[in-house]
């Protein structure tokens, strides 16, 4: 049996979604532990394309279990949601490939009202580039203590009363602060049971449930969301997700201690974007972040906005091998460089004449640096019908090389392509052979 945790390394969109689809044949259970539908996890199989924000990524393998933790903010309707659209396309998922964590927090109405009304008060150069989910005041709630979790739709008096408290507080806010119209209890609650209806035999102990899978030795992959320059601690502060996005997070967010993880996968695009705001040294304006944009189709699958496009920072990914203790990397979209020339990978940063080797605290100083380079040849030839790595440019293969020693991280998987089976896997961390 092997545990296996897939985190992104960058800003997130490294493609996190597709590597975890890829890895489910050698899976058993996957387990998302952290972050909500602010997520965009994008798969095309067979030439179809499936977007997920909440459910777990292999879920279009049937004979599969798939769990959401107690760590990812819940929002009922958008579960409903992908649940009928997946049985729209023919996959009518049950409670015995789907389940759900009692514990995880359910993102409610005055979430997203709350989180719209903070952004409009903010000037432009101070808005964070939220989803508007309602994802950081659902994980406010959380550690106020205030918070209503999945579990408290399976008995309607405490979930009434769970309500009727937190709306004190949230009423006045919405009221008082932002001069909107305060949330209707009663309309919540009868919302909110009709979830509770259609979701009931979907919730449980998914801690339990873990622990049970593993000692009957299954493959469990835990699929993580968003980037480690997105984790609330580590990441470029205060752009950054509410929520822990590096591998320690799985062991809180999905109840699982973490000498029973075996590897560490971290996604690495094989050029570095971003979406919204935040700092960005290798951030392109010119042809070349063009050709990125375009050729990557780079617009968020969650928000729908254009993706930032930049050189590959290796500063930020070896940063995320070191928080993540990665032992091995997913270089995607390696396709989309084909037709460049010449490459850059930042190696540093310059700030104020000193050379450094990891992005400042202080976020103003990050305006300030300026990106140290290292170049690489770049190939001309398409990428997305090479099936093995023997068959790769030699071009590739060295680009592929820099990136490992840069970030002391060797390269387990490399896409070439958006489909499934557009990828080559060098090693396989299900293997025995470690």
């Amino acid at each position: 049996m092997s545990t296996v945790a897939v985190v992104g390394t960058q800003w997130g969109d490294e493609g996190k979604g597709k590597i975890v689809d890829l890895l489910m044949k050698y899976a058993d259970v996957v387990v998302r532990f952290q972050g909500g539908n602010n997520a965009g996890h994008t798969l095309v199989v067979n030439g179809e394309k499936f977007v997920f924000h909440l459910i777990p990524s292999g879920i279009l393998y049937r004979d599969k279990l798939s769990l959401i933790g107690n760590g990812v903010v819940m929002d009922p309707q958008v579960l409903i949601d992908e649940l009928t659209t997946l049985k729209s396309r023919n996959l009518d998922i049950t409670p015995a490939q789907l389940l759900v964590s009692d514990k995880a927090h359910m993102i409610m109405p005055y979430h997203k009202l709350l989180e719209a009304g903070r952004e409009q008060a903010k000037s432009s150069e101070k808005k964070i580039g939220t989803t508007g989910r309602g994802i950081g005041p659902c994980y406010e709630d959380k550690m106020c203590r205030s918070g209503i979790r999945v579990g408290d739709l399976l008995d309607t008096s405490f979930f009434k009363d769970r309500l009727n408290e937190a709306l004190k507080e949230k009423n006045f806010l919405l009221k008082g602060l932002y001069g909107m119209e305060p949330a209707d209890a009663g309309a919540i609650y009868e919302q909110y049971m009709g979830y509770a209806e259609k979701l009931a035999p979907f919730i449980t102990n998914v801690s339990v449930m873990l622990d049970e899978k593993h000692r009957q030795g299954k493959n469990i992959l835990f699929e993580g969301a968003q980037g480690a320059q997105l984790d609330i601690d580590h990441g470029t502060y205060p752009f950054v997700t509410s929520s822990n996005t590096t591998a320690g997070a799985l062991t809180s967010g999905a109840g699982f201690g973490p000498r029973r993880i075996d590897c560490v996968i971290g996604i690495c695009k094989a050029y570095t974007t971003r979406v919204g705001c935040g700092p960005f040294p290798t951030e392109l304006s010119d042809e070349t972040g063009e050709h990125m944009q375009v050729k990557g189709h780079e617009f968020g699958s969650t928000t729908g906005r254009k993706r930032r496009c930049g050189w590959l920072d290796a500063v930020i990914v070896q940063d995320s091998a070191r928080l993540s203790s990665l032992d091995g990397l997913a270089v995607t979209k390696l396709d989309v460089l084909s037709g460049l020339s010449e490459l850059n990978i930042c190696v540093g940063y310059e700030l104020d004449g000193k050379r450094r080797n990891y992005l400042p605290a202080i976020i103003a100083h990050c305006d300030r640096l300026k990106p140290v380079y290292t170049k690489a040849k770049g190939w001309g030839q398409e990428l997305t019908g090479i099936t093995a790595f023997e068959s790769l440019p030699a071009e590739v293969k060295d680009y592929l090389k820099t990136i490992e020693d840069l970030t002391g991280v060797p390269t387990m998987i490399a896409s070439v392509g958006p489909q499934r089976d557009q990828t080559i896997l060098l090693k396989n961390p299900f293997s025995s052979d470690k």
